[in-house]
């Protein structure tokens, strides 16, 4: 097992007499930024005017442009949307980096694939909480956390690390454990495991096996119950105990047909296409591919997203999630 941190290897003294400036305050930003304050750090946001600038106003931070943040920030915080880190940082951090400061992400795309590369006199680090925002921060007010990873991309100063682990132990992820990456492995495995299995593989699997009884003649609402509905009773005995934990807790008849069917759908072949998936993100194709996307303003996504509507797994979705109480 890879090196793991907890509390007592963090030392939140290490920034409590810095400035944190977080730049964004999305899902993210409104997580970490208050969970840091909550700590006893100096956390300031950075932010454009809009919902997001006035809720955090509203939360009590002092908010500055992200110039101006960026400026006081002895951590600066990236917690805005991968697509637009690159122009942010250009335009609005990196003027205002000089030696001593510390750049952090949650996420390494920008980094890993040289969409930002900062000067040499600034460490660069990832705290990356493994749980959105919502959860991190309700973790956090129960005297819980959740699980995170740390990495240091660029140690100028000799102590990124002990900075890293600090900025996890304010957000209480070190409550249950940190385990040092890289921000190659973060990025390439948090790309692949939305592609292959979170978001795309479970997505197209569900709406195979909706499509597939429907048009076998059975009632839509039956297949939405059977194909997408109970999944997250299936996902949360797999959170609790594991696959296996799972199995022993389905009855003799899921499991038998789990075991003996399962492997029918996902073998060979799928691995052999999850291994391609694999190869595009190490190569760099794919962050190509989004960053051409992202600067032609998303036409292809705008499409899927717009087809995904009007899918029919969509429309009995939200007229039975109406029914059961669940507005999703």
């Amino acid at each position: 097992m890879g090196k793991v941190y907890r509390d007592e290897d963090a030392d939140l003294s290490w920034v409590r007499d810095k400035t944190i400036a977080v730049i964004g305050y999305g899902n993210q930003g409104h997580a970490q930024a208050n969970n840091l304050r909550d700590s006893g750090c100096n956390v300031v946001i950075g932010a454009r005017e809009g919902p997001s600038y006035e809720r955090a106003r509203a939360d009590g931070f002092e908010v500055l442009s992200v110039p101006e943040a960026s400026k006081k920030g002895d951590v600066i915080q990236v917690l805005i949307p991968d697509e637009y880190q690159a122009e942010v940082y250009r335009g609005s951090i990196e003027p205002q980096l000089r030696k001593g400061k510390t750049l952090c992400f949650s996420h390494g795309f920008n980094i890993h694939f040289k969409q930002i590369i900062p000067p040499p006199e600034v460490d660069v680090i990832m705290v990356a909480p493994k749980a959105p925002g919502a959860m991190l921060r309700k973790m956090y007010q129960r005297g819980s956390g959740t699980p995170g990873l740390v990495a240091v991309a660029q140690d100028a100063s000799g102590d990124a690390l002990k900075t890293a682990l600090a900025l996890a132990k304010g957000m209480g992820l070190t409550r249950i454990g940190v385990l040092q990456t890289t921000f190659k492995e973060e990025t390439e495995t948090d790309l692949f495991g939305e592609q292959a299995v979170l978001v795309g593989g479970v997505s197209e699997l569900i709406k195979a096996g909706f499509e597939t009884l429907i048009e076998a003649g059975y009632q839509p609402e039956n297949a939405y119950f059977e194909c997408l509905h109970e999944l997250k009773l299936i996902v949360d005995l797999i959170y609790e105990g594991g696959i296996e934990g799972m199995m022993a807790a389905v009855s003799n008849t899921a499991e038998y047909g789990g075991r003996t069917r399962g492997p029918k759908l996902i073998g060979d072949r799928e691995k052999k296409i999850m291994k391609e998936l694999l190869a595009d993100i190490q190569s760099g194709k794919f962050a190509e591919e989004w960053i051409s996307e992202t600067k032609k303003g998303l036409p292809n996504l705008k499409r899927m997203r717009k087809e995904a509507k009007e899918h029919t797994i969509e429309r009995i979705g939200r007229e039975l999630r109406k029914w059961a109480g669940i507005e999703g």
